[in-house]
């Protein structure tokens, strides 16, 4: 399969992490950069990127910076500066920020900025939701790629 490309996006003056296709990206305090904590509901409200190649990193990323973990189930997820990444299943199109600030799962996610620095404010963002309501796990895995 074709490779992973992170881009960076910007709103109302902050640039953050996205994948290609313009979906936020953030990193899970409790994680480190050989081990990502967040499995079962955890990883359905907040579904890993997941790699299918070699991550890229596209303008205003450090290609360096980017890498993969393996997960307790065998993929390989998506790092950046030492971080997992992750979607929010409650993020429904390109753009939005509706997890920043969420301590959903006991400890805080943040949008991750083009330094590897979590972003710990955006005021684009909307009021944060610990978790979806109930999606099913539709974009469970990472299918926003």
């Amino acid at each position: 399969m074709s490779a992973m490309t992170v881009d960076v996006h910007a709103s109302n003056g902050k640039s953050f992490l996205t994948n290609s296709a313009g979906r936020s990206l953030y990193l899970w305090v409790p994680d480190n950069s050989t081990m990502s904590t967040c499995s079962g509901a955890c990883a359905t409200a907040w579904p890993p990127l997941i790699a299918k190649g070699t991550p890229t990193g596209g303008a205003g990323v450090t290609a360096s910076d980017l890498g993969t973990i393996t997960r307790s189930d065998g993929s390989k997820q998506v790092t950046y500066a030492g971080h997992p990444l992750y979607y929010f299943a409650g993020d429904k199109a390109a753009g939005q920020t509706n997890g920043e600030g969420s301590d959903g799962f006991g400890a805080p996610w943040y949008l991750v900025a083009p330094s590897g620095q979590q972003i710990t404010s955006l005021s684009a963002a909307s009021a944060p939701s610990p978790a979806p309501s109930s999606n099913g796990g539709s974009n469970a895995g990472g299918g926003w790629s």
